[in-house]
């Protein structure tokens, strides 16, 4: 089978939509920090969009691959064309794919590799914005206090390697300097990671970091450069060789990475562009003065009921999402976290029916075109807890309410952590405090053996609470927390997920 790339293009069935614009003319207006799945299947489509709506060249995307030559290797072949499939189910329940080539995506630079030449990129006077999507541990903090950890491996490395840096803050902050030093116009940098108020987060992160390196840059960039917060939604599974297969079948083209996602589609960004933008507007993007709201509604909505979803289904030995929502007590459950003990902390948005976007959210979840892996949403679990469950808590702790739900996918986490399901089945616990963890773990069950029976749990739970960068300094001392988080810990322990879920109705 040929491989899709720039002289094949035209080869496609005419149902597969392809750029009409010229690539030839493309400039890399913008570069990408972090070239996955979620970036390929969002930001690109939507700069697509933008491209063909505008005719405005200047907006190409050069990616970099901050560790793995994967994403470069696949799309190199291919002059950095690539598949998006949109996936649902028809009326009749049967699978349905709209299929698009991709063509913004200009090429992937693997940073290891070539630091230097990331640097160049970055301090190129075509770059207008340098975004990112490089996942909540990708930004060296504390997720717990969003403090910018300063014995974090990448960190030291890259403040004693300037000319090399290997973490995103170091590129960010050398590539700032670059153009600072060059007198060159300064840049957007723009987070689309699920983290609260990630630009104002990401502007702290750097400023700490360039503080550290020359007082005078940081000044520069607080006075110059701007970080707009934004909210992005569209759930974009990991891709599979079955994947692969379909794709390639319907293209006609070898594509060595397509991706895969649902056709829905949400970004809400702050216009606060220190060098212009794109007219991501007609790609589906809604421009506003402040994210925060939406920020909240997806963090906890979103991200906080696929949390719970995906601890409680991979422990039931449930892999992926769409199996696990269609358990009847796992649905019900999801319905009155979100409604019950979630809803009631967001802010207001005016205009937004909470009940239909609830709804909307579980079919979502439940669209078996997707095959979204519980495990995919599972890691990482450290750095994604604080943003997506534990605010709700402190919230609803605050105002004297129950946490019984929230409670339960705080302690599905914790049961996760001993690796293995119900089923038996070992899995890795993959997440950047791994080690740490695994301690927490040990002290855990040592502590529960040394407590009363009656008391194991809330000896577990006690010592897991008092891990600072997950749980902060104030949870661990909450006994109303504890004890909540602890009685669901031994339902899960001693019941099993299903007959506790059971119980929860």
């Amino acid at each position: 089978m040929p491989r899709l790339n720039a002289e094949t293009l035209a080869a496609p069935p005419p149902a597969v939509a392809r750029p009409s614009y010229d690539r030839a003319a493309l400039e890399a207006g913008i570069v990408h920090l972090g070239v996955g799945a979620f970036q390929r299947g969002h930001l690109a489509a939507v700069n697509e969009a933008a491209l063909h709506a505008s005719g405005d060249l200047r907006w190409g995307i050069a990616g970099v691959s901050l560790r793995s030559a994967e994403t470069r290797d696949a799309l190199a072949p291919q002059d950095g064309l690539y598949t998006l499939a949109l996936r649902d189910v028809d009326e009749a329940g049967m699978p349905r794919a709209s299929l698009q080539v991709i063509g913004c995506l200009l090429g992937v630079q693997v940073a290891p590799e070539d630091p230097a030449a990331v640097l160049a990129r970055i301090a190129h006077p075509a770059t207008r914005i340098v975004s990112l999507t490089v996942t909540e541990k990708g930004y060296c903090h504390d997720p717990a206090t969003g403090a910018l950890r300063a014995d974090h491996p990448d960190v030291l490395h890259d403040l004693a390697r300037p000319d090399a840096p290997r973490g995103t803050l170091g590129f960010l902050v050398s590539g700032l300097r670059l153009r600072q030093l060059r007198g060159l116009a300064p840049v957007t940098l723009l987070s689309l990671d699920n983290l609260p108020s990630n630009g104002h987060l990401l502007r702290g992160l750097v400023l700490d970091f360039a503080q550290r390196v020359d007082p005078q840059l940081a000044r520069w960039i607080a006075e110059h450069c701007s970080f707009p917060c934004s909210m992005v939604d569209r759930i974009v599974p990991r891709t599979t060789d079955a994947d692969r297969a379909q794709v390639n079948t319907a293209l006609g083209l070898e594509d060595a990475w397509p991706v895969v996602g649902e056709r829905f589609l949400e970004w809400v960004v702050e216009d606060d562009f220190a060098a212009g933008r794109p007219a991501w507007d007609v790609g589906g993007a809604r421009f506003v003065a402040d994210a925060r709201p939406f920020e909240t509604l997806k963090l906890r909505m979103v991200n906080g009921a696929h949390s719970a979803l995906a601890y409680l289904g991979a422990t039931a030995g449930l892999d992926t999402v769409d199996r696990a929502v269609a358990t009847p007590a796992l649905h019900r459950y999801l319905d009155r976290l979100m409604s019950e003990e979630i809803a009631p902390t967001l802010p207001a948005l005016p205009g937004l029916d909470l009940d239909a976007y609830r709804r909307r959210l579980l079919e979502r979840f439940a669209n078996p075109a997707l095959a979204h892996r519980t495990a995919q949403i599972a890691m990482d679990g450290s750095q994604k807890l604080p943003q997506r469950l534990l605010g709700t808590v402190r919230d609803r702790l605050a105002a004297g309410a129950s946490i019984d739900r929230l409670a339960l996918a705080v302690a599905a986490w914790l049961h996760y952590l001993r690796g293995v399901d119900e089923l038996g089945r070992r899995h890795e616990i993959q997440d950047p405090l791994a080690d740490a963890l695994a301690e927490r773990c040990t002290g855990a069950e040592r502590a529960a053996a040394a407590a009363e029976p009656a008391h194991a749990d809330e000896a577990r739970v006690t010592v897991f609470a008092a891990f600072a960068p997950v749980f902060g300094n104030d949870l661990g001392s909450n006994a109303h927390f504890v004890s909540a988080v602890a009685t669901q810990l031994r339902a899960l322990r001693e019941l099993g997920v299903h007959k506790t879920l059971a119980d929860q109705a």
